[in-house]
């Protein structure tokens, strides 16, 4: 193996240990898995919506603080940390941000940690 596919290959791996890392640190707060519990089921953890769909499009982030029971910026610094964290993505709709699980991140997540362990 030549020594940039060397480097490239360290660099790749700290991004995936570093993605963990930050995705394990946004779970480490009940808020935020009772967020991502919710969202695995919207239908039934939230009311219709006037814009966006609750399946496809996700749930809006006024919905998600008031079922919280915090305030909207409060809110908005959990729901950042989960996108940071890559375990939901957002979605604006007219002047709304929705907001859905990204499942295929949230399975690697659950591959890796099991494999540390």
């Amino acid at each position: 193996m030549g020594y940039h596919k060397k480097v490239n290959s360290k660099v790749n791996l700290l991004t995936v240990y570093m993605n963990t890392s930050r995705a394990l640190r946004a779970l480490a707060n009940d808020r935020r898995l009772q967020v991502l519990s919710w969202l695995k089921d919207p239908i039934k953890h939230f009311p219709p919506q006037v814009d966006g769909d609750l399946v496809t499009d996700g749930v809006c982030g006024v919905l998600i603080a008031r079922k919280l029971g915090v305030s909207q910026p409060t809110a908005s610094e959990h729901l950042k940390i989960l996108c940071q964290a890559g375990l939901i993505r957002p979605k604006r709709i007219k002047k709304w941000i929705f907001y859905k699980r990204d499942e295929a991140k949230i399975d690697h997540l659950k591959k890796m940690a099991l494999a540390k362990l």
